[in-house]
């Protein structure tokens, strides 16, 4: 996946995870670390996104917060920090998605969108609060296009 397809907030919050992950001592990025990197956010657009769609923000904080901690942790690994596999698949189906809406960037937000379709422990989180695809694809959240910001996800549908 190219870096500069990723919209500035979400290249943020793909390095805010990797030094979650290595502060913790994972081997791995997990879509775990990136979610939880995007609800920490300044400015970031999930947590309105999260509120638009009544979610309990601290129930969230804290499953994910509990699965990091259940993940293994590897002594030494000296800043050698890999992509997980899942992680990876996520960000596959994020270019697939924006290459199907014609968007130019992968945000946040089509980060989310995959979220809620993942097969692991992060999809598992979104589904006991209440989330799947189409819900989020129906709240309102900007686009970008490379020439600003529009409204509206009639593209995903």
């Amino acid at each position: 996946m190219r870096m500069d397809k990723l919209t500035s907030k979400f290249q943020l919050a793909i390095a805010d995870a990797q030094s979650l992950a290595l502060g913790r001592d994972n081997q791995y990025i997990e879509p775990i670390h990136i979610m939880l990197a995007l609800l920490n956010q300044d400015g970031g657009s999930l947590r309105p996104i999260f509120a638009d769609l009544e979610v309990d923000l601290s129930a969230l904080r804290s499953q994910l917060s509990t699965e990091l901690d259940r993940l293994p942790k590897v002594a030494g690994i000296g800043g050698d920090l890999q992509i997980s596999a899942q992680l990876n698949t996520l960000f596959n189906l994020c270019d697939k998605y924006v290459q199907k809406s014609q968007d130019k960037f992968i945000s946040s937000e089509l980060f989310l969108v995959a979220a809620c379709e993942d097969k692991g422990r992060l999809g598992d989180i979104l589904k006991k609060l209440g989330l799947n695809k189409q819900k989020v694809e129906n709240s309102e959240w900007p686009k970008c296009d490379g020439s600003g910001w529009r409204g509206g996800r009639e593209s995903l549908k």
